[in-house]
């Protein structure tokens, strides 16, 4: 059986080309879970991403008669939002989506986070706090030089074809050896 790896989609620009990282993903013989915020399904093609991934996606918690969705050997977090970001830290788990999130550290799953953020956002004292807080929690997150770098205000359509979604690969394979 191969490793099951949950791609958690937040509601910003690349998410709807999270497509290229779960070919990405499955090239490398992961079976992948989609999981996205009550939000990001504005910006996602589900039907889509549910044949090309051969599962369902997942926005809810299920119903008591539903299977349960395989338990995950890996999580990436993309595109991570400013507000993702900052629950997922305090541990706030408002959605399915962040209720996977938060329970990951505890259970040992290795969580990579790959934000899409503004300078603006990046710069506020609660986001950098964030930030520290889920390293220390021993998560991944693939901030700054080499890695994403937040970008000005109002221009995130321009960055959209850069977002280093090979990156969130790159170290989920490294952190699961």
């Amino acid at each position: 059986m191969s490793k099951v790896l949950c791609v958690n989609v937040c509601a910003a620009g690349p998410a709807r080309e999270v497509g290229r990282l779960v070919e990405l993903v499955r090239a490398e013989g992961w079976t992948v879970q989609i999981v996205a915020t009550p939000s990001a399904l504005a910006f996602i093609d589900v039907p889509a991403l549910e044949e090309q991934t051969s599962r369902p996606a997942r926005s809810q918690y299920r119903k008591p008669d539903e299977p349960k969705s395989p338990r995950a050997d890996a999580i990436i977090v993309a595109p991570a939002t400013f507000n993702t970001i900052n629950k997922f830290a305090h541990g706030v788990a408002d959605t399915y989506a962040l209720g996977v999130l938060s329970e990951a550290p505890g259970l040992e799953i290795p969580v990579v986070v790959l934000p899409f953020v503004n300078c603006a956002l990046a710069n506020r004292e609660p986001f950098r706090e964030s930030m520290g807080s889920l390293q220390r929690d021993g998560v991944r997150v693939l901030f700054g030089p080499g890695e994403f770098e937040p970008h000005p205000p109002s221009t995130s359509e321009e960055r959209l074809d850069i977002y280093p979604w090979q990156l969130a690969l790159a170290a989920v394979d490294s952190r699961v050896r």
